[in-house]
């Protein structure tokens, strides 16, 4: 979450009177986040979170957005829910930008990850996974295999100010995923950005999953290899296998993960990590000045990439058949 566009007191109140949440007491921006404008808004009847649409966020997708949290929700996912307007509307217009209220979440996400919470994450992502399997809606991942390479040519006359050489070794490493990217795993609707801070936790147990602004439909061991990336590794950037095997052992309980997909975790950690490393990367060379975020590091990603490019087989990651 992040704050690119300012809304003043008079066009927050204008824009809540269209809605019956009472009586406005304190309004502020949240800086966390890379993608929209999202402010913490509290009434005298709870508290609410404001969301202001930009940039990779396409207009004529924020149904699919909104109608899959209602989806998820109504099948018992601890996710925001869209405020209706008094017309019934959830999607308004804001400052020449698209937005929406959605209910808040009580929790805190893990500023360090323990192996609780990766077990927490692996049976609620399952659940997601189940979850969404009857859900109407379709989209199609823009920033799967097939959407690496424009930002790749987005980045690469620039690339190397990050790191020497990192064009060429971004370029090689697109090509091998773009000859080897499986088409035939089982696949649904996924978050694909299932990070730490977009988990919610009460002591030991998980008590929210936000920012659906990524989902897509694209293969459940990618969702899972995402995760993986995210929870598993150490600030030293150690894997943390015992963490890898709780996330996919808690996963199994509740929804299958076949041979095919468990062969295909590498591959798809690979690419996860391509992925991030790309859209940071384009971040970091793209940020806007006087802009209320910081840009993440690009490296982390690099780092994590050489690390899935040794891997020999899931067996490496300390995961069973």
């Amino acid at each position: 979450m992040a704050v690119y566009t300012e809304v003043t007191d008079a066009d927050l109140r204008a824009f809540l009177a269209r809605y019956d949440l009472g009586d406005i007491l304190s309004f502020k921006g949240i800086a966390e986040g890379v993608e929209n404008s999202n402010y913490l808004l509290q009434t005298d009847r709870g508290q609410y979170i404001l969301t202001l649409y930009e940039k990779r966020v396409e207009r004529n997708e924020l149904p699919f957005f909104v109608n899959l949290m209602e989806h998820l929700a109504s099948r018992g996912i601890p996710c925001p829910t869209p405020v209706h307007s008094r017309d019934g509307e959830t999607l308004q217009e804001l400052n020449d930008r698209p937005a929406a209220i959605i209910t808040f979440l009580d929790g805190l996400w893990p500023r360090r990850i323990h192996p609780f919470h990766c077990r927490e994450l692996g049976h609620h992502l399952a659940h997601l996974h189940l979850a969404g399997s009857d859900f109407a809606g379709h989209r199609r991942n823009r920033l799967s295999i097939d959407g690496w390479r424009n930002l790749l040519d987005a980045c690469r006359a620039r690339a190397d100010e990050v790191f020497s050489g990192l064009g060429a070794e971004l370029e090689e490493e697109l090509q091998e995923l773009e000859a080897r990217w499986p088409d035939d795993l089982p696949s649904g609707i996924v978050h694909a950005d299932l990070f730490p801070d977009n988990v919610f936790f009460r002591d030991e147990k998980l008590s929210g999953l936000i920012d659906f602004y990524f989902a897509c439909n694209d293969f459940y061991a990618y969702d899972v290899a995402i995760c993986m990336n995210a929870w598993c590794f150490e600030p030293d950037g150690a894997f943390n296998a015992t963490k890898a095997r709780l996330l996919l052992g808690a996963y199994r309980k509740v929804r299958p993960f076949s041979q095919p997909e468990l062969d295909a975790l590498p591959l798809m950690a690979r690419g996860s990590a391509l992925r991030f490393l790309l859209t940071r990367l384009y971040d970091w060379l793209n940020h806007p000045p006087g802009a209320f975020v910081d840009p993440k590091d690009p490296l982390e990603y690099w780092r994590k990439l050489r690390f899935h490019r040794d891997i020999p087989g899931p067996g490496a990651y300390g995961l069973e058949p």
